[in-house]
């Protein structure tokens, strides 16, 4: 069958980018985060992932070093370049996303009670800029952490190298929290 090779629809178009941001106050960052954030940038073209204040929440250690902390464990991690870290402590979620072109929130939840406390802001980002909210649950062997948890063993001398990675283990056993 010579001839003409038919046109194959949509071959010139370009595929928008597919941007997405995972925010959290990771106060400090965890392994259950890093696995989130790894499996995120497998889904999406670019991913922020974006330190937030969180004014209900008293932190432990400065955005600009868990900002620090969390491109350090990136890097070593060998996560894809396509990660980037910044801060947002002032405005809306939703207007970081409109700033970088994102139209999806991802959001790692750990057990029923994280769906309550995500479902409502979930609703109100999608009402107020069109960005929808991924849900993704973590590995089980990371679903037992939080930073809270991490930040009390290490008050308490304990080990944390399990549960971070190790860059935060280090920083944490460096300061005595």
């Amino acid at each position: 069958m010579g001839g003409r090779a038919l046109p194959v629809p949509g071959a010139n178009v370009k595929r928008m980018q597919r941007i997405a941001v995972v925010p959290g106050s990771f106060d400090p960052v965890t392994l259950g985060h890093l696995d989130v954030i790894e499996r995120a940038a497998g889904l999406f073209d670019q991913l922020h992932v974006l330190v937030v204040h969180n004014p209900a929440k008293s932190a432990l250690l400065p955005l600009v070093e868990r900002v620090a902390l969390i491109q350090q464990a990136v890097r070593e991690s060998g996560l894809p370049d396509t990660i980037t870290v910044a801060s947002w402590s002032v405005g809306l979620l939703v207007d970081y996303c409109t700033d970088v072109g994102a139209s999806v929130l991802v959001k790692g939840i750990r057990s029923q009670v994280d769906v309550a406390y995500e479902t409502p802001m979930a609703i109100v980002n999608r009402n107020l800029a069109g960005v929808e909210t991924v849900f993704m649950l973590p590995d089980p062997a990371h679903a037992h952490v939080s930073s809270s948890l991490v930040r009390q063993v290490a008050a308490l001398g304990g080990d944390v190298s399990p549960y971070v990675p190790p860059a935060v283990a280090s920083f944490l056993q460096g300061s005595k929290v």
